[in-house]
């Protein structure tokens, strides 16, 4: 599967917290910022980092982020920088950005601007995002400690029909179930020939080495 290649601009605590999740995923990662000591700090974390004027379309231009999967931008207090770098992403051609909103009125104006997606989040949200970004079955991923995580995942395709035993979460993909929700039920300890279904969305707890393997075997 081709490695997804994403831009982050803005390298506070959440975009460079975004930017190092994802190469850690396995993707390409540029990240950008203004200040030297940001881009300074992350370069070892990620492909490429470059420091440059992130309102100026010429510079961005020149780093060649026109063919880029996702933009990610981390700028959130600093409304009209924000505005400024989602625009000029939008208009170099970025498939999908993703950008990070102060209030309201802030929100509103990235997406008439061009926004796909619009976040509130506090510093210690950036992981949770970049793993929901990166991964469609991924939807919603809690950090139990820095080693485990829970994860709920929409059932993919290749699951639809068979049981829990046929599937065997634990030998091919290193998690365990601990429940499975079928619209607003929720299947607590659920058994090994329980059958998944279309839109069951499961819950399961795993390390970071073995979710991060099953978001790249079924990420975007």
């Amino acid at each position: 599967m081709r490695k997804k290649q994403f831009v982050v601009i803005g390298l506070g605590s959440f975009g460079s917290s975004v930017a190092k999740t994802l190469y850690a995923l396995g993707n390409e990662v540029l990240a950008v910022d203004s200040e030297e000591a940001a881009v300074r700090e992350i370069a070892d974390y990620v492909t490429h980092a470059a420091q440059v004027d992130t309102s100026d379309e010429k510079s961005l231009k020149e780093l060649g982020i026109s063919n880029l999967d996702v933009a990610v931008i981390g700028i959130g207090s600093d409304i009209q920088a924000s505005i400024m770098a989602t625009l000029i992403v939008k208009e170099l051609g970025v498939k999908y950005i993703i950008s990070k909103a102060h209030d309201e009125r802030h929100a509103k104006l990235l997406y008439k601007i061009g926004a796909d997606r619009v976040v509130f989040v506090e510093r210690d949200m950036g992981v949770r995002v970049a793993h929901n970004i990166f991964a469609s079955n991924i939807l919603d991923y809690i950090e139990l400690s820095p080693d485990y995580n829970i994860a709920e995942i929409a059932a993919p395709e290749e699951w639809y029909g068979k049981t829990l035993k046929e599937i065997d979460v634990r030998l091919n993909y290193g998690l365990s179930v601990i429940a499975i929700k079928k619209n607003h039920d929720v299947n607590i300890a659920p058994k090994a020939d329980d059958i998944i279904r279309e839109q069951d969305v499961v819950i399961a707890i795993g390390d970071n080495k073995e979710l991060n393997k099953f978001e790249n075997l079924f990420g975007r």
